[in-house]
């Protein structure tokens, strides 16, 4: 017979411990211990240690060479070309994502839309532990949807819900949000640790078993991570995050995690008052419109997943007051701005110690390659000496710490999508001119004093 015990859980990292302690041994966050509760098996060990598997049933082992992989048209559309963009090309069926974003920021919203295209040809349930039925109408309602294609179910047990599910037999399944739903087999409350733990590991077997593509709504906290733990993002398929700009009505979903397509990929949406729309062109939205340059701007082309994008790179260079003068980073990593000032002082000349230094990248994109680096510290100088660079002007490329530039990844592609949105010059590392054929005017410089002095 097997027999309940409490062990309790890190929310943090997911490890489980027999005795509660203040501090995680394995992650060191203290008081993120909860009680939860587990079943233990009743098995016992062969002699000498071993275990004893007699009479246990086997399962079938199958040749890779014999599995026929899934076909990618049998993806499911959502019906917005920037969400199948992050997914990979669609919904996989038998698939499970974890959405999380700020509260308001539009997942329900998302979700509703992509449930009115999927359920013109497939079954489809829109669970809802939040919201009731009459205002998931009205929102419906709001953004112009079909009602004749949208099912809703208003319910926190995941019995009851996976009952339906089986019933119903969708395609597309939602749930908003798993944070809500709540298991008879555990006693405690919706939110908890173990309730969240179990309820996903049940939809995750519901969606592996029916083919049904599961989409669960999640929770952040107020650092902007997915609330509960750690296992869940290690369960699904996929998780994307909902970020926003404060104040913004772009909206970006951003995959940290796909099996089926490419990590770091980037969609881009326009909230209106129909709706989340697509936007298909999102350079043009992170460019400034200004009519003349301003010093102390540089475009560069970044990479976000498959796509090569233009954005925006602003710094201002300013006497400071203080014995420490300011070093403020917006949307790139701070100890890589005080890198590049570094480098910058002692192989380009570049004196900077005295003044407060701000870099921001516009549009409330954050910009993680390296390929940065001498779009900034063409900003850098360009704000310090109050001269603007010229119009038409991109740039990327890696700054070693010996002050050379080293290439970056797709440096033909960058610079295909410049000449795209019609830009005609680029300075960028010498390895990144090897073969490239695109219709722009490339410098390559080996050492960054010879960009700075060449811009």
């Amino acid at each position: 017979m097997s027999k309940a015990k409490t062990t309790y859980t890190c929310g943090e990292c997911g490890a489980s411990f027999p005795k509660w302690s203040g501090q995680c041994p394995e992650c060191s966050a203290w008081n993120s211990m909860e009680e939860t509760v587990s079943v233990a098996s009743a098995s016992k060990a062969g002699p000498k240690g071993r275990g004893n598997w007699a009479g246990t049933a086997t399962a079938d082992v199958v040749r890779l060479s014999e599995v026929k992989a899934e076909d990618t048209a049998r993806r499911l559309s959502s019906g917005l070309t920037e969400l199948d963009r992050v997914l990979g090309g669609g919904l996989v069926p038998g698939s499970v994502v974890l959405l999380g974003g700020d509260p308001g920021i539009g997942k329900s919203t998302l979700l509703l839309q992509a449930q009115a295209h999927v359920g013109a040809g497939q079954g489809t349930l829109y669970v809802t532990g939040e919201e009731s039925a009459g205002q998931v109408a009205m929102r419906a309602r709001r953004l112009d949807l079909d009602p004749a294609r949208l099912d809703c179910l208003t319910e926190t047990s995941l019995e009851v819900i996976l009952a339906t599910a089986a019933a119903r037999r969708p395609a597309f399944m939602v749930v908003d949000s798993i944070q809500t739903v709540w298991t008879e087999a555990l006693q405690s409350a919706p939110g908890a640790v173990a309730q969240v733990r179990e309820c996903a590991a049940r939809l995750v077997q519901f969606a592996k078993q029916t083919g049904c593509s599961v989409v669960l709504v999640g929770h952040v906290t107020k650092e902007g991570a997915l609330a509960g733990p750690r296992v869940l993002e290690h369960m699904v398929d996929a998780v994307l995050y909902f970020e926003s700009d404060s104040g913004s009505r772009f909206r970006l979903v951003r995959a940290v995690k796909n099996r089926f397509g490419a990590a770091n990929e980037l969609g881009v949406f326009a909230m209106t008052d129909k709706g989340l729309k697509a936007v298909g062109n999102p350079s043009a939205i992170f460019l400034s419109g200004q009519a003349e340059p301003a010093p102390g701007s540089c475009v560069l082309v970044t990479r976000e997943g498959t796509r090569p994008m233009m954005v925006e790179v602003q710094a201002l260079v300013a006497p400071s007051t203080l014995s420490n003068p300011r070093r403020v980073a917006v949307g790139i990593d701070p100890n890589r701005l005080a890198l590049l000032l570094a480098v910058m002082h002692r192989h380009a000349g570049i004196q900077i110690a005295d003044q407060d230094v701000f870099v921001n990248v516009a549009g409330g994109i954050r910009v993680s390659e390296t390929a940065s680096d001498l779009a900034i510290a063409l900003a850098l100088q360009s704000s310090l000496r109050e001269r603007p660079l010229p119009r038409g002007l991109v740039a990327f490329g890696e700054i070693g710490l010996a002050g050379e530039l080293r290439p970056v990844y797709n440096g033909e592609e960058r610079l295909r999508e410049a000449a795209g949105q019609g830009f005609d010059q680029a300075l960028v590392p010498d390895g990144n001119l090897k073969g490239v054929k695109a219709r722009i005017n490339a410098r390559g410089f080996r050492t960054l004093a010879d960009a700075l002095a060449a811009d």
